[in-house]
């Protein structure tokens, strides 16, 4: 695994370390479910396929028969199921660090990852208070007073309270978001992303990386996110014409954002579309979570934001508060998508003013139109309406009027379709088939530019249109 790499050439590290303690790996990834049953069985599942990789034990000359038996219960399988019960599986990793230990005689390295997704999704579904105290006790077993481990390391999203699974632990020693300890090593700097498009000789789509991957902040280095630029080199490889995307976003469920959004009031409403545009806000945050404390106040979720990494720090002010900027591209694409999800069911919730709306549109009111559109953009159409740069904010427009027009389950709504001599910005045919419309959109940088723009749209370059019914 590690030929070739700078570290292969220590040798006198490689001599003392490498390959010479036994190491317990464990991914708690995908250690979820909707019920605390189905997501301790995930667990269960994890530590036993871990457990039957040390097989060897079964023969081993150093361990009693009395162990061995242990051991044997913790692989021991019933139709394919793993039969430890909670008291085994809280034991389940002290127990097996201790056997590896008499073993081999070295003392266990414990490696395990995405600590935090059991509690996280415990906490979105109902069974917090359980899952705290299975977790509490598998750690306490396996990292307090254990005399069989070496060291442990312990990696994830966010940085748990120690009051919520730590209790007693007193020798952890913590690298957060913050810490300038082994900050270069989160990501990848901007030097290692030059020589990796270098190699690949695709010096020319540097920029827009730049622009999609960069700008998360860990100690005091500005870090691209590994996963999206290795995928995009990737892609690019293969297809130069490629265009970036939210490869890492798309990999989660940004349920925290989702979350923010639900809970933001007017107030943080107007923050969010300062973020979104570019500028930056100051927040006091906190670097450790207690789920079951994330509703009870907003700024609980600003600090939860800010560890994840969906917003990222250029400094801290005088009283301790963190200048908090949305990172990059991506991570703005996913803000503005949960606005617009939230935006879409509000105004599913909201039937007279939308009803409203329709009407106007067919009998052809335009000053109702004018007046209801406002009503319901008033609350959120300046922040959406910072998704786009000015050249832009015309086809902004015209997606929000359809999703609007597209309420109407009784309308044939037409996006850009094409119409006897040209395309239409948005075809519209009622149920009465005698009535249609067709809207052309375009924007307007200055309220003196308007009527221009509105007579151009009017003019309609002299297309004929028309629409015949299937």
């Amino acid at each position: 695994m590690f030929d070739g790499l700078a570290i292969s050439k220590d040798t006198a590290l490689c001599d003392e370390y490498l390959g010479k303690y036994p190491v317990i790996f464990i991914s708690f990834k995908d250690v979820d479910g909707l019920r605390f049953d189905n997501a301790r069985s995930n667990l269960i599942n994890k530590i036993g396929t871990e457990a039957e990789r040390f097989s060897f034990l079964l023969d081993s000359n150093h361990i009693s028969q009395n162990e061995k038996d242990k051991y044997s219960a913790l692989i021991s399988l019933e139709k394919g199921e793993y039969t430890m019960n909670e008291t085994m599986l809280s034991s389940s990793l002290n127990l097996l660090s201790s056997l590896l230990y008499k073993h081999f005689n070295k003392k266990v390295i414990i490696l395990i990852d995405e600590y935090d997704v059991p509690l996280d999704k415990a906490f979105k579904n109902g069974y917090y208070k359980e899952m705290v105290a299975l977790i509490r006790s598998l750690f306490g077993q396996a990292l307090k007073t254990n005399d069989s481990l070496f060291f442990a390391v312990l990696t994830g999203c966010l940085r748990v309270s120690k009051e919520s699974i730590f209790t007693g632990l007193n020798n952890l020693k913590v690298l957060s978001i913050t810490d300038t300890r082994f900050d270069e090593h989160f990501g990848f700097t901007e030097d290692e992303v030059r020589r990796m498009f270098s190699d690949y000789e695709i010096e020319d789509h540097l920029k827009e990386a730049k622009e999609w991957y960069d700008g998360y902040r860990f100690g005091e280095e500005d870090v691209y996110c590994p996963w999206d630029v290795i995928y995009y080199v990737d892609r690019i490889a293969s297809d130069p014409d490629a265009k970036p995307e939210a490869f890492w976003i798309n990999s989660s469920g940004n349920d925290l954002v989702k979350r923010f959004i639900d809970k933001a009031d007017a107030s943080t409403r107007s923050e969010i579309e300062r973020l979104i545009s570019g500028d930056m806000i100051e927040k006091k945050v906190r670097l450790d979570s207690a789920y079951d404390e994330l509703d009870s106040t907003i700024d609980n979720l600003w600090s939860v934001l800010f560890t994840t990494g969906y917003l990222t720090q250029k400094g801290m002010g005088e009283d301790g508060s963190y200048k908090l900027v949305i990172p990059n591209r991506e991570e703005r694409e996913v803000f503005i998508d949960q606005i617009e999800v939230w935006f879409k069911e509000k105004i599913r919730n909201e039937k007279m003013p939308m009803s409203e709306l329709l009407c106007s549109f067919l009998s052809g009111d335009a000053e109702g139109v004018e007046r209801r559109l406002n009503i319901i953009l008033n609350q959120s159409i300046s922040i959406l309406d910072t998704k786009a740069k000015d050249g832009e904010k015309e086809n902004f427009h015209h997606e929000l009027l359809v999703g609007l027009l597209k309420s109407e389950d009784n309308w044939l709504v037409l996006s850009n379709g094409e119409s006897g001599d040209g395309y239409a910005d948005i075809i519209i045919e009622p149920d009465d088939l005698d009535k249609g419309m067709v809207i052309e959109v375009k924007y307007a940088q200055s309220f003196d530019n308007l009527e221009k723009r509105s007579e151009e749209a009017l003019s309609n370059k002299g297309q004929t249109i028309y629409r015949t019914p299937l």
